[in-house]
C-alpha cells in the first residue's frame, strides 16, 4: 500500500491521548448521516481487567471473549448492519491442531480402504516454528451469490501477545484481509503481555513513517482504499485504558460504507450475561 493515514478524515478523528467515553463523541459521523453514540437504558460498563484476579478466577478470559463476540455480533445483527449483511462469531480454542485431528482420523479410515503406499525419504527436513494464531473473532459476511467476507472483528489473546512471531503472525492475517477490500477491527484488551498491534500492522505494510506513541491496550478501526501501487490505509486508533469505557468504531463495509461498532454496549452486555460481579 501506498500510505497510511492515522490521522483520518476530519469526521472520524479519534484522540489517543483521551480513551473511552471522549473518543468516542469524536467520532460523531460514521454513517453516512451521523448517529448517536449513545444507548439510552444502558448502564456504562468501564473496561475490566480480565486477565488477573478476581476476574480471571471466577471466568476465565476464553469464556468472556466469547461471549463479547457473541454479543458484537447480535448486536451487529440487531439493525447495525444493512440487509444482505450478517455477523458470525468464531472462537477457535486450539488453532490449527482441530484440523490435523481431522486430517488424522481421516487418513486412518483411508489407510483400511486403500493399500499403504510408502513415500520415498525426504531430500530436506527443516526446524520451523509453526506459529499458532489463536483466534476469537467476529464475521461480517455479505450475501451475494456466495458468502462474502466483508469486516471482520479480532479479539486479541494473550498468545496473539507472548512473542514478536505471534503479533507478526496476527498482524499478517490482518493485512491480507485489508489487501482484500476487508474492513477490520483488532480489540488488545490484553494486560499480561506487553505489545502494540496497531505498530505490528504498520510494520507488516512497511511504513515506519507512521509509527506514533505506543499503547498496549488499543482498539483500531482500519479500511484501505485502492490497489496496487495507489493504495492507501486509514486507521482509527483509541488508546483503551482500565476503568474507562469504551469507544465506538467505524466498521467498514467496504471502501465507502461503515456502521457503528459500539464496544461499550457489547462489553456491558457479555459483563451482564455472565453475571459479572461489579469491582
Amino acid at each position: 500500500m501506498g500510505g497510511v493515514v492515522t490521522g483520518p478524515p476530519s469526521r472520524f478523528a479519534t484522540d489517543l491521548a483521551s480513551p473511552g467515553r471522549s473518543a468516542t463523541r469524536k467520532l460523531s459521523a460514521v454513517r453516512r448521516g451521523g448517529y448517536d453514540d449513545s444507548t439510552p437504558g444502558v448502564e456504562p460498563m468501564p473496561l475490566r481487567d480480565h486477565f488477573r484476579q478476581p476476574l480471571s478466577r471466577t471466568h476465565p478470559w476464553r469464556a468472556f471473549h466469547g461471549t463479547w463476540a457473541t454479543a458484537m455480533a447480535q448486536q451487529l445483527n440487531d439493525g447495525v448492519l444493512p440487509d444482505g449483511y450478517y455477523a458470525v462469531p468464531f472462537l477457535d480454542r486450539d488453532g490449527p491442531m482441530e484440523i490435523d485431528v481431522a486430517a488424522l482420523d481421516s487418513a486412518s479410515t483411508a489407510s483400511r480402504q486403500a493399500p499403504m503406499w510408502l513415500a520415498p525419504a525426504p531430500t530436506m527436513t527443516l526446524s520451523v516454528d509453526w506459529t499458532t494464531v489463536d483466534e476469537v473473532r467476529v464475521e461480517v459476511h455479505c450475501e451475494d451469490d456466495e458468502p462474502r467476507l466483508a469486516a471482520a472483528i479480532e479479539l486479541v489473546s494473550p498468545s496473539n501477545k507472548d512473542r514478536p512471531k505471534s503479533r507478526e503472525a496476527l498482524a499478517a492475517k490482518c493485512v491480507e484481509r485489508l489487501r482484500r477490500g476487508c474492513g477490520v477491527v483488532v480489540i488488545d484488551v490484553v494486560t499480561i503481555r506487553s505489545g502494540d498491534f496497531h505498530g505490528d500492522i504498520l510494520r507488516a505494510l512497511d511504513d515506519a513513517e507512521a509509527f506514533g506513541q505506543q499503547h498496549s491496550l488499543l482498539a483500531a478501526s482500519y479500511r484501505s482504499l485502492g490497489r496496487n501501487g495507489n493504495g492507501r490505509l486509514e486507521a482509527w486508533p483509541v488508546a483503551l485504558q482500565i476503568g474507562a469505557c469504551l469507544p465506538t468504531l467505524p466498521l467498514w463495509l467496504g471502501s465507502e460504507f461503515s456502521v457503528p461498532l459500539d464496544l461499550e454496549t457489547s462489553y456491558s452486555a457479555a459483563c451482564r450475561g455472565l453475571r459479572m460481579p461489579p469491582e
